[in-house]
């Protein structure tokens, strides 16, 4: 069978549909790990807090759709789920900023459950360079054009300051890499065809402390 042509044929989902996704399958696995056969968008909307009409919505996007008053087979939901969101393949990443957060998420192995496989770490730090996390290895960001090839690494996960994210950013994408995780607080600039996804913890902070006090 081609991958491309099955690549070609899939569905765009819109961004929120994409991100609600993952959702589903951590609840389907742990379902699954009890056994259970069927589910509802109705129970799983219960445990979610997402409408019913929603989950439907999303699933559909995957072709996917249950059986009247039974529901969805859930070992098969997981498969279609696992495949569609691109975890059973893996993924070859390396960490750009090995600190005390870049650092973590090399020791993180639950990522490898997600199909993400982190390969190597690169800073600018000489007391870093030359040694390895978890038997990671790090390396200097003068190598990460030799490495990527050596490795052939699409993606890099971004854990630099702030001060320096636009401008590793702007190495990774030379050196080849196709896709950045971005843990730096800075929006980077890329060109259209690298694909971004920015995950700051600070904002995440901002969204906490700000609703904590307006609870009260």
């Amino acid at each position: 069978m081609n991958d491309n042509k099955n690549i070609a044929s899939r569905p765009v989902l819109p961004e929120p549909s994409l991100r609600r996704l993952p959702w589903y399958l951590a609840y389907l696995r742990m379902l699954d790990n009890q056994h259970v056969e069927y589910v509802s968008s109705t129970q799983i909307s219960k445990e979610l807090n997402v409408d019913a009409s929603q989950i439907a919505k999303d699933l559909s996007f995957l072709n996917i759709k249950g059986k009247t008053r039974i529901g969805y087979e859930v070992s098969t939901l997981v498969k279609e789920l696992v495949d569609f969101l691109g975890f059973k393949k893996k993924h070859n990443a390396v960490v750009i900023g090995t600190g005390s957060l870049g650092g973590a998420l090399m020791q993180d192995v639950g990522l490898a459950q997600y199909g993400l496989n982190i390969v190597a770490g690169f800073d600018v730090n000489n007391q870093l360079i030359g040694t390895s996390i978890c038997g990671i290895p790090i390396y200097d960001i003068n190598e990460l054009a030799e490495r990527q090839k050596e490795y052939n690494v699409a993606i890099a996960i971004l854990t630099v300051p702030v001060e320096h994210s636009q401008e590793v950013a702007d190495t990774a994408i030379r050196a080849g890499i196709k896709a950045i995780w971005n843990f730096t607080p800075f929006r980077i600039k890329a060109p259209a065809n690298i694909v971004i996804a920015n995950t700051s913890i600070y904002a995440h902070l901002a969204i906490i402390y700000n609703r904590m006090i307006n609870n009260h």
